[in-house]
């Protein structure tokens, strides 16, 4: 597995293997939603979330697609604030906000700190505001941007997974230690986090994907996050998919995802949630889709497990390990 690593953990051969980016326009976020999600409190409410058109991530993770609509270059002063003043005048209230830039919120080749200011006086009639960052960019920065804002913000930072080759060749460029050291740092601070945990990496059967995930999420909980959101791992950046091609990568089965959610459920260490985006590419079984999709859903929201869902794609040849 190693030497099968090696050879494209690096961000020539990421970079050499994807397509073209989206077109987007930098005056304005190429997505924007309303979603439910169960707060800290307990309470099911609105969360709206901005997909800010930002500079491409300065680094390269082979699982990644969020490159796809990002700019070439940084966008001028004033134009990230212009993007969350427009989206928020196309959607409805909510009480939660999430910026997601597709990289480092504090990279202030992402945002500048001149819109730090402008930035809080748009935000200021929510309760929550949850950003995203590496962990190099978990810095003081962090703390003049906490200050200057009324709602409590919270981090998101990708772990990915805690397997000892693996996250190292994901070209993720950090440690366990950095993540460990980071969410430290923000409690410390009086400033929650919660991490991504990825599901299934390459190089990893169905039944390792479930283990380290597991792994990962207590990991995470260890360190002090206090939320975990469990992503299973997609195709359609290029690399990931010439991984497929060559065999080195499957994507993970939906009985899968609903095993590592119910397992970080049930460890009541804080909230736990499965990302559950386009879940139809993650099961062959027309028959229970809906019914498992409605379950994750449902675990998403109540935080609790519910009765199994069940299907003759559960019988033991069914499964894909």
């Amino acid at each position: 597995m190693s030497e099968k690593i090696e050879t494209i953990s690096n961000d020539k051969w990421i970079l050499a293997n994807r397509g073209k980016k989206n077109r987007v326009d930098p005056e304005k976020p190429y997505a924007w939603l309303v979603e439910k999600e169960r707060a800290v409190s307990g309470k099911i409410e609105d969360t709206a979330i901005i997909f800010l058109t930002n500079r491409e991530c300065p680094f390269h993770c082979l699982m990644c697609d969020l490159w796809k609509n990002t700019t070439d270059k940084s966008v001028p002063v004033g134009a990230i604030p212009d993007q969350i003043e427009w989206a928020l005048k196309q959607m409805p209230e909510a009480k939660h906000l999430k910026l997601y830039n597709s990289g480092s919120f504090f990279d202030k080749k992402a945002i500048p700190e001149e819109d730090y200011g402008r930035i809080a006086s748009l935000v200021c009639s929510f309760e929550t505001v949850i950003v995203e960052s590496h962990p190099k960019f978990i810095n003081e920065r962090c703390l003049r941007f906490r200050d200057m804002i009324k709602p409590e913000l919270q981090v998101a930072i990708g772990l990915e997974t805690v397997h000892p080759e693996i996250l190292s060749k994901l070209n993720k460029q950090m440690t366990l230690e950095d993540f460990r050291n980071s969410v430290s740092f923000l409690n410390q601070n009086e400033i929650t986090s919660r991490a991504f945990i990825l599901l299934k990496t390459p190089f990893q059967s169905e039944s390792e994907g479930i283990y380290w995930a597991k792994k990962s999420i207590d990991f995470a909980f260890s360190a002090g996050v206090e939320c975990c959101t469990v992503i299973p791992v997609r195709a359609g950046n290029g690399a990931m998919d010439l991984l497929m091609e060559k065999g080195d990568f499957s994507l993970p089965n939906i009985h899968s995802l609903e095993t590592v959610l119910e397992y970080g459920i049930s460890l009541n260490a804080g909230r736990v949630f499965a990302d559950v985006w386009d879940l139809g590419i993650f099961s062959v079984c027309e028959k229970c889709i809906d019914q498992r999709m409605g379950r994750l859903a449902d675990m998403n929201l109540s935080q609790r497990i519910p009765s199994r869902v069940t299907c003759s794609c559960d019988l033991p040849n069914s499964k894909t390990e």
